[in-house]
């Protein structure tokens, strides 16, 4: 009779998932190993729930222009990996993606922290679930740093402390840190964001926060770090002919000791170093008179749900499967960087997948303090106004206030278009 009573039990519940088994899609961007792991997930999630789920993947580019077609014709798939700043591009208002908020009772939303659903939330509705949280961090060459007699730097000043015994110690092409290009833009915004305690843009108005005084501050303060020998000028390191830090001899050889980069990218920059030379992840350099730490941290990228999908509900089974569930959590591993997913974080640290100093790095950005980064920062247009106005001042083309005006107007300008 127990058997009788066991397999009536078994057929319900196959009958169940097969009533309620959905055909969903899926699509993403990634190299070869996310492609695999992802596939490998959604077959056993899929099963998990009675479900489906059709893969769509590409390399990134040309990816972007794919979802934004497929969004205008309405042929998007149901599960879709979306690039954090594309939220305003895709769902200005909030109506674009689903509203995952109506979802939480199967999606389990308590993995996250409010900061983290709300940087994926556009006008009230939670349009994403961030797959992991990046952000900026300091790292420097402990051992350049210990061969110059001084310690890791713990504010900017430091910084300048340390320019000055590396010139007198090591030599005048030995630099404490490297910061062009787009690491220009970002500590420039670190240095206005500590003084002010405000991001970029102003997320009440979409407007620029900043005043023309802040950010002529900031781009001086950016020429004093040149001017003392903290860095090389833009036109040195542009001269150098070499555009990747991490490629770079004077890097691997710890003549340039120091870089601001993504948490993320740490074994980027130290498997090219040297032998004997030794990279450290330290906390934020603070700014006397800082008002925060002023941490850039975003969504590395969000899973979100189409609008348009006939089957939500089965949907966020899977999606909750990928992120929070264990046979998914073990599939997907760190194809993606450190899940932002509590359960997902714990079980790969516990399984030992992830290395313990990008577990470090990262919990230096998520312990940092700052206002909630807009993803209008990384809007094409708005960043190329950024860094060519800032490279144009660089260059001493333009004085610091009238590159501040020219930021302002430029920026306000892309934004008026949302």
């Amino acid at each position: 009779m127990k058997r009788s009573t066991t397999a009536l039990a078994t057929a319900l519940a196959l009958t169940a998932l097969s009533a309620n088994a959905a055909d969903l899609r899926m699509s993403w961007w990634g190299g070869d190993s996310r492609h695999l792991a992802t596939q490998e997930a959604l077959k056993v999630c899929g099963e998990k729930h009675g479900h489906t789920v059709a893969p769509e993947f590409t390399g990134f580019s040309g990816h972007l222009e794919k979802l934004t077609t497929q969004l205008a014709g309405g042929t998007e798939a149901d599960i879709m990996q979306v690039n954090w700043p594309w939220l305003p591009l895709f769902s200005i208002n909030g109506d674009g993606l689903a509203d995952l908020n109506a979802l939480s009772g199967t999606l389990d939303l308590s993995n996250w922290t409010p900061e983290q659903l709300g940087a994926a939330t556009m006008n009230g509705k939670l349009n994403g679930l961030p797959v992991s949280t990046t952000g900026r961090v300091f790292m420097f060459n402990k051992a350049t740093y210990d061969k110059a007699g001084v310690p890791l730097p713990k504010t900017y000043d430091d910084l300048v402390t340390a320019a000055k015994a590396f010139k007198e110690k090591l030599g005048e092409d030995y630099y404490p840190i490297d910061i062009t290009t787009l690491n220009a833009v970002l500590i420039v915004s670190n240095y206005i964001t500590q003084k002010t305690g405000k991001d970029l843009i102003d997320p009440a108005t979409n407007t620029v926060a900043w005043s023309e005084d802040e950010i002529t501050e900031g781009l001086n303060f950016y020429q004093m770090l040149v001017d003392n020998g903290v860095m090389r000028s833009w036109k040195v390191a542009t001269g150098s002919g070499i555009s990747n830090l991490w490629e770079n001899p004077a890097w691997s050889e710890g003549r340039i000791a120091g870089s601001y980069e993504w948490d993320s990218t740490y074994f980027k920059y130290s498997d090219t170093l040297g032998e004997g030379q030794e990279l450290v992840p330290v906390n934020i350099l603070s700014v006397e008179g800082g008002q925060t730490e002023g941490v850039y941290r975003k969504p590395s990228m969000v899973f979100a749900i189409s609008q348009n999908s006939e089957n939500q509900e089965a949907a966020a089974q899977v999606l909750n499967c990928l992120l929070n569930e264990p046979e998914g959590i073990a599939a997907l591993g760190a194809t993606r960087g450190l899940p932002a997913s509590k359960a997902a974080s714990a079980q790969l640290t516990e399984a030992g997948t992830i290395d313990p100093i990008l577990v470090d790095a990262n919990n230096i950005v998520m312990a940092s303090t700052g206002p909630n980064v807009s993803p209008f920062n990384e809007h094409p247009e708005v960043r190329s106004v950024f860094t060519d106005t800032l490279e144009l001042f660089a260059y001493g083309e333009i004085s610091a206030e009238d590159a501040a005006d020219e930021m302002i107007l430029g920026i306000n300008e892309v934004l008026e278009k949302y």
